[in-house]
Parts: C-alpha cells; sequence; structure tokens
C-alpha cells in the first residue's frame, strides 16, 4: 500500500509556482485466505498477535467498504464476530465503538485490537470458555491491493469538482481512508492536495477535519462536493 499517489504527476503553470495535478486512483482490493482460523478469544488473540497487517486491514476497513452503503457507523469484522457468532456482546460492542480514526497505523489498531480483548478477557474470565462449532470460526482473510489509476485528473479546483463528481465510490475510498494509512497522516489526499498545491488552506483543513467512518461514501461525496462549490462561489464573488 505505500505509494505517494500525488508523486505521478505533470506540472501546469498556474500561480506563482507550477501545480501538481491531482491524479485520482481506484483500488482494486482482492480477498486471499489465510487459512487461519478461531473458534476461541485465546486464539483470536494469538493469531491477532501474529497475522500480516493486510489482515488487519481487511476485518476492519475493507468490512467498512463492503457495508458502506448500509452501515455508516464504525464497526468491523472482529466485533461482529464476537457479538453475534461467539456471543459475547459486551466485547463486541466495545470492538465496534473504537475509533479507528485515530490510529494512524494498522500496527496502532492492531494493538488497540489486542488491548481491548486482552483487558475484556481478564476482567471477564467466563469469556475464556466461549467457542464456536465448526464452520463457525473467524476465519482471517487477507487483503491484496490493485492500484489502477483513473481517467480524472484535476488542475483546478473547478477541475477538482467534475472529477469528485464523477470518480467511484471506490476511488473515494482509496483517497479518503487508505490515504492516511498510505502516509501515517490523519490528513487524506484531497486536504493534502487542496492544500499544498492549491493553496487552499482552509478549506484543506475542512476535508482533513471529515470524519469519513460516520458517512456512507456517497453521503461524504456530496459533503465534499459542498465544501469545494461553496469554495468556488466564494471566489467567484470575489472577484466579480
Amino acid at each position: 500500500m505505500a505509494m505517494d499517489t500525488q508523486a505521478d504527476v505533470a506540472t501546469a503553470g498556474l500561480g506563482p509556482h507550477p501545480v501538481r495535478p491531482f491524479r485520482f486512483y481506484t483500488s482494486l482490493i482482492l480477498q486471499e485466505s489465510t487459512g487461519l482460523r478461531a473458534a476461541t478469544l485465546a486464539v483470536l488473540l494469538k493469531l491477532l498477535r501474529t497475522v500480516p497487517e493486510s489482515c488487519i486491514y481487511h476485518h476492519t476497513h475493507f468490512f467498512l467498504l463492503q457495508h458502506n452503503y448500509l452501515i455508516p457507523e464504525p464497526t468491523n469484522d472482529f466485533a461482529y464476530w464476537i457479538a453475534e457468532v461467539l456471543g459475547e456482546e459486551g466485547l463486541g460492542e466495545l470492538l465496534a465503538s473504537m475509533d479507528i480514526l485515530e490510529h494512524r497505523t494498522l500496527a496502532s489498531l492492531r494493538e488497540a485490537l489486542i488491548e481491548t480483548i486482552d483487558r475484556y478477557v481478564q476482567e471477564h474470565p467466563t469469556a475464556r470458555l466461549r467457542f464456536v462449532g465448526e464452520g463457525e470460526e473467524f476465519f482471517f482473510i487477507k487483503a491484496v491491493h490493485v492500484i489502477v489509476p483513473t481517467r480524472f485528473q484535476a488542475s483546478t479546483l473547478e477541475e477538482f469538482a467534475y472529477a469528485l463528481e464523477h470518480v467511484s465510490p471506490a476511488s473515494l475510498y482509496f483517497h479518503m481512508f487508505d490515504a492516511r494509512l498510505r502516509v501515517g497522516e490523519r490528513a487524506n489526499d484531497f486536504a493534502v492536495w487542496l492544500s499544498q498545491q492549491l493553496g487552499l488552506a482552509e478549506l484543506g483543513e475542512s476535508v482533513a477535519g471529515l470524519d469519513p467512518y460516520g458517512h456512507t461514501l456517497e453521503a461524504l461525496r456530496a459533503i465534499l462536493l459542498g465544501l469545494v462549490r461553496e469554495e468556488l462561489r466564494r471566489t467567484e464573488s470575489a472577484h466579480a
């Protein structure tokens, strides 16, 4: 996943410094079985410590992408399985309420998951006794990313608004969600480009401050377009 989507750019002579066009990418996420499974919390904890980060990504961020149109609230595979399959609803609620946004890396998110489960098991010893039957285990899946450029590119705010309106939900997801994990910052690709390339610091801060986990992708698109179009109207009024 480590890539700089703003590195593959051409320059355009706009403003005192060349503007690096924003290239919209999308990510095809393939699923690959690890062959690892857990029927108890003890085994789940053990595997959580050793599975590749692509597993952590799949069961948290990719889960959001799969269910985004139905479930705008933060949740993850671990919370669902523990509450609905294993039957430990208290722990499931704790995991579902985790603020994924505060974790800038998958390593940090992994540690938070482990700490939450471990603490709960220490406080509720009987939780160790719960187990599920064959076929109901938690199956660890890892995500394999195939990053593909789209036909959309923007050098101006007008072009950015047009592209933002027409790119696929998967492209929005890539630049809003995956961006933070790629660069290890809270800001997303859109916010960085708006601030650093167009010099729109206030708009960039507004976009960076959005909580992508609290909205469906289409709702997020509408919010982004609203912010961009408001900036365009403000600019037009200033030059009228």
